[in-house]
């Protein structure tokens, strides 16, 4: 089975208010050693996301440019635009990245890499349906799946795909992992049975790529069908 966000979360999460000042921040960045928090209204909901990024523009930007060459007037780029409202943030409200990127407990850990990658983010906060922070998933969380046993993996291949879900005796395959890399052989009755468990030992977690070396039965060969009358 695939592993779920829940799985491999982390369920203590340090948070900011809405109404936290750029020093708590600040302060609280640095005791916690992260880059970034997310941030939380009055009734526990996750509104946005405050990064040492976030800071740091605002510093460079009530700053002017101070960069040489460079004319503050000139900086006129729509990233600039955009930014330049958290020149007088004082708040975490007003500092934060919204909406956040959020993804739900029960989504398979596939999908929030999936979101991490599109999206450029480190972490992921974890929330229920109504948006309450339950919990926050790193990149490395992302990545523990793939830590697993090669013995579990064969073992949830044969036992739980192969046996279980296909009622197939195992006994007519060779399952091999290998650092994550399963190789199945064997004769399935059917090529589609065959295809199916293939596509299925790709959904086993840790499983970083599957080599299909199945000996697959020929077509079958139909008789043609009765000409034309005329």
């Amino acid at each position: 089975m695939s592993a779920k966000v829940k799985d491999v979360m982390t369920t203590r999460v340090v948070a900011v208010r809405k109404d936290a000042t750029f020093k708590d921040i600040a302060t609280m960045l640095h005791q916690h050693r992260v880059s970034a928090f997310p941030v939380i209204d009055d009734g526990g909901k996750v509104i946005g996301i405050v990064s040492e990024a976030d800071m740091l523009a605002k510093e460079a930007l009530a700053a002017g440019s101070g960069i040489p060459g460079i004319v503050p007037g000139r900086l006129s780029s729509p990233l600039r635009h955009m930014e330049s409202g958290k020149a007088g943030a004082a708040t975490a409200a007003e500092l934060m990245t919204k909406p956040p990127v959020t993804i739900t407990p029960d989504e398979p850990v596939t999908s929030a890499a999936r979101l991490m990658y599109h999206c450029k983010v480190k972490r992921l906060p974890v929330v229920t349906e109504d948006g309450q922070l339950v919990g926050i998933i790193s990149r490395a969380d992302v990545l523990s799946v793939y830590s697993r046993p090669d013995s579990e993996i064969k073992q949830e291949i044969t036992q739980n795909v192969i046996l279980n879900e296909f009622l197939i005796d195992p006994a007519r395959f060779t399952v091999t992992v290998k650092d994550g890399i399963v190789t199945l052989e064997g004769r399935p009755e059917t090529v589609e049975s065959g295809r199916d468990i293939v596509a299925e030992v790709w959904h086993v977690q840790g499983v970083i790529s599957v080599r299909d070396r199945l000996t697959y039965p020929p077509a079958e060969h139909r008789p043609p069908g009765p000409g034309p009358l005329f």
